[in-house]
C-alpha cells in the first residue's frame, strides 16, 4: 500500500518541474490546434452536410485539395511529435551537461514546433477562406 503514496508523490515532484509544465504546455498547444482543424474539417464533409451535421457551411472541397489536407494533417502530427521528442532529447542531454548536444536538440525542437504551428496555421487560414 505505500508504494501507491510513493507513487502519487513521485507524481506531484514531477509537477513541481518546469519541465513538466513546458510539456503540458506543448501537448495542450498542439490539441487546440488539432482541435480547431478537426472541427473545420468536420463542415467539409459531404455525409455531415448532407445530414445538415454541421455548424456551418463550407464549399465543397476538390479532391486535390483533401488530398492536400490530409497531407497536411499527418505532417502536423509528425512535427508535433518531432517536435516533443526533441524537447525530451535537450531536457536528457542537460541532466548529462552534454552542452553541444543539448543545444542542438534545444534548435532542432524549436524548429520543428515552428514548423507545426505554421503548417497548423496554414490550414485554419485555408479553412478560414472556404468556410463561412
Amino acid at each position: 500500500m505505500k508504494w501507491i503514496i510513493d507513487d502519487i508523490l513521485s507524481a506531484l515532484a514531477q509537477l513541481r518541474r518546469w519541465q513538466t509544465w513546458l510539456v503540458i504546455g506543448l501537448i495542450s498547444v498542439f490539441g487546440g490546434l488539432a482541435f480547431l482543424i478537426s472541427s473545420f474539417a468536420f463542415r467539409t464533409d459531404d455525409v455531415l452536410i448532407f445530414l445538415h451535421r454541421t455548424v456551418g457551411s463550407c464549399q465543397q472541397l476538390s479532391n486535390a485539395f483533401i488530398i492536400f489536407m490530409f497531407c497536411c494533417m499527418i505532417f502536423f502530427a509528425f512535427t508535433a511529435l518531432l517536435t516533443l521528442g526533441e524537447f525530451q532529447r535537450y531536457f536528457e542531454y542537460k541532466e548529462h551537461a552534454a552542452h553541444y548536444q543539448a543545444r542542438q536538440s534545444l534548435l532542432w525542437g524549436i524548429g520543428w514546433g515552428i514548423i507545426a504551428v505554421t503548417i497548423a496555421v496554414t490550414v485554419l487560414v485555408f479553412f478560414g477562406r472556404y468556410c463561412i
